[in-house]
């Protein structure tokens, strides 16, 4: 990020933080939709963490710390709207009827609906994590910065998410859940 534009932002030019926006939307959309698994959310998060940052500019010491600073401001805003919205909204965009057409492509559909599944399955606090250090790559210590908690509780959370995913993805039963209710559900 261009500390140069930080600065500017910090001092209340306007262009600047569009600029700075326009360069940040990207990601940050990317962790909220990762993180919420709904676009239309992860759109409405990422406005508003973005309005966030605009108000908060002022608070943030080191400009070279922009990156990591907006990711908490937009994984505090993705847990507040998840602690308002059902714990499953449907996906709000329409496939293609046409979409798979041969029968890899069907395996692809059927992988990624398993992979939603699992994800599904996590904490918003697991999703998170998964998130930042997967997605973005980031490292656990980052991770940890990013979001304000101990490097351990980051290496905790991503074993147990990711033992998680594996158990949904090999379609076995979570250890939150008996066996008998994972199977049934599979029926």
């Amino acid at each position: 990020m261009d500390q140069d534009l930080v600065v500017r932002a910090q001092q209340g030019d306007r262009r600047a933080f569009e600029t700075l926006a326009l360069d940040s939307h990207p990601r940050l959309f990317k962790v909220a939709h990762g993180i919420l698994r709904n676009a239309a959310l992860a759109e409405d998060v990422t406005q508003q963490a973005l309005l966030d940052i605009w108000r908060n500019l002022g608070s943030l010491h080191d400009p070279r710390k922009y990156d990591g600073w907006s990711y908490r401001i937009l994984v505090n805003t993705c847990h507040a709207e998840a602690r308002r919205t059902p714990r499953w909204l449907p996906e709000s965009e329409v496939i293609s009827a046409d979409e798979p057409k041969a029968a890899d492509a069907f395996l692809r559909v059927d992988d990624r609906d398993q992979l939603e599944r699992g994800f599904r399955e996590l904490s918003v606090d697991h999703r998170t994590v998964l998130v930042l250090h997967y997605l973005l790559d980031l490292t656990q210590e980052q991770v940890a910065e990013v979001l304000d908690i101990p490097a351990g509780t980051v290496a905790s959370r991503l074993h147990r998410a990711t033992r998680l995913m594996r158990e949904v993805l090999d379609g076995g039963a979570t250890s939150d859940e008996p066996a008998e209710v994972a199977a049934g559900a599979a029926r």
